[in-house]
């Protein structure tokens, strides 16, 4: 009798997390993993910091490879799949060799989405997605010249931070009226607004771009109402644009991404999808959503490979994300709304912490280098904990020993 087989197709962080969950699930089957990157799967947060300080621009591997070999996971790298065959259940890839699966894993994840006005710019401007993106872009962060990074979310200012410690000129141009307007709380927004100004980058929001030009070595960026951003680069990041042109082809359903039960498993009952790709209901947001961070891939990916093998659905997470920015770590934790926000000043007379309230229920928490407190603070959200703001704001209360104060909902 024939093992049965799990194909998963990515190998980010939701494929690995899922590869390895499917073998500590105790998974005997055959597991093939399928990737059109030709790296050994790496991690993708070091990629704006880390990767660009480095000599080389290089990411770290999630797992070395005697990882895959010793669990008997097969990878596939340097090329993707070119259609699922949801009846037949057959994965073909590129070079046209077609695998049977019993279950198949989605985690296809997204890519860099496209500004055509500055791809235009040719090999001045670059976008930051994927290892080979980072080494390009490592070799041209010269100190003394000049970078415009459009686009004012987390990758690009993770970009602009380690471009102007490694002695750039950087300005940052958004289109939005604030920073970070897609997916996180004003108060993350303005303390990475001020971290910026005090390290000498230039921030302009509210700015639409009207056009992009080469002159020699120099880049002429102009925006709508006529100023113009000179520079001898540029990165951009503006979102993402789903690798879902399988799924929809093969047929299961969608709505700005792969839709998903409990189990992490779509339309099709032997599919299942995980990651950036995936929209699954979360009653802590309210719906249905996706998440494009590392915690969640890591988490919806091992989930999801959990219940492949043993049918069971994962609990779900509060959100949670995070960013390294000028040697300084911010983390968010649970919604980016709220009606009440309470600061907590740290020792240096900076914000360490600030807490959302939404009818007196913590819903929402950031973090200055306060890793300690938000694992607490994380626990507190899930919990639906009521909180005094007056303990909230008080520093010398310490989050551990607020249990007398806390009621769950």
């Amino acid at each position: 009798m024939t093992a049965p087989c799990f194909v998963i197709l990515g190998a980010g962080h939701a494929g690995t997390a899922a590869a390895s969950a499917m073998r500590a699930a105790g998974f005997a089957g055959r597991i093939v993993m399928i990737g059109d990157d030709p790296h050994l799967p790496y991690e993708r947060p070091p990629l704006s910091k880390e990767a660009l300080r480095g000599a080389d621009g290089a990411a770290p591997p999630i797992y070395p490879a005697n990882f895959y070999a010793d669990r008997a996971i097969e990878l596939k790298l340097g090329q993707g799949a070119t259609a699922i065959d949801p009846g037949a259940q057959v994965v073909t890839l590129t070079d046209g060799e077609r695998i049977g699966f019993d279950k198949l894993l989605i985690a296809t994840g997204a890519r860099a989405r496209r500004y055509p006005l500055l791809d235009a710019l040719g090999e001045a401007a670059h976008v930051l997605r994927s290892a080979d993106d980072a080494r390009r872009l490592r070799a041209e962060l010269v100190p003394g010249r000049r970078l415009l990074v459009v686009g004012g979310g987390v990758i690009g200012l993770e970009v602009a931070a380690t471009a102007s410690a490694l002695g750039l000129s950087v300005e940052v141009i958004e289109r939005a009226p604030r920073l970070l307007a897609r997916g996180a709380p004003q108060p993350l927004a303005d303390l990475l607004a001020q971290a910026h100004r005090d390290h000498d980058v230039a921030l302009h929001c509210g700015v639409d771009l009207a056009d992009a030009s080469r002159e020699g070595g120099m880049v002429r960026l102009t925006c709508a109402e006529g100023r113009e951003f000179v520079g001898d680069l540029v990165v951009y990041g503006i979102g993402v644009t789903l690798n879902d042109e399988l799924a929809a082809a093969a047929g299961l359903a969608m709505d700005d991404g792969i839709l998903v039960d409990a189990q992490g498993r779509t339309s099709h009952p032997a599919i299942y999808a995980a990651g950036d790709i995936a929209r699954q209901e979360q009653a802590f947001l309210g719906g249905a959503v996706r998440q494009e961070t590392w915690a969640n891939a890591l988490h919806q990916g091992a989930a999801a490979a959990r219940a492949m093998v043993t049918g069971e659905a994962g609990a779900h997470e509060v959100p949670w994300y995070w960013t390294d920015q000028f040697g300084v770590n911010y983390q968010v934790a649970g919604r980016i709304a709220a009606e009440q926000w309470i600061t907590r000043m740290g020792p240096d007379g900076r914000p360490r912490m600030v807490f959302g309230l939404s009818q007196g229920v913590l819903t929402g928490a950031v973090g200055v280098d306060a890793g300690a407190d938000m694992r607490i603070l994380r626990k507190l959200i899930a919990q639906g904990a009521r909180v005094d703001p007056a303990v909230l704001a008080d520093p010398d209360v310490a989050l551990r020993k607020m249990g007398k104060e806390i009621q769950s909902v």
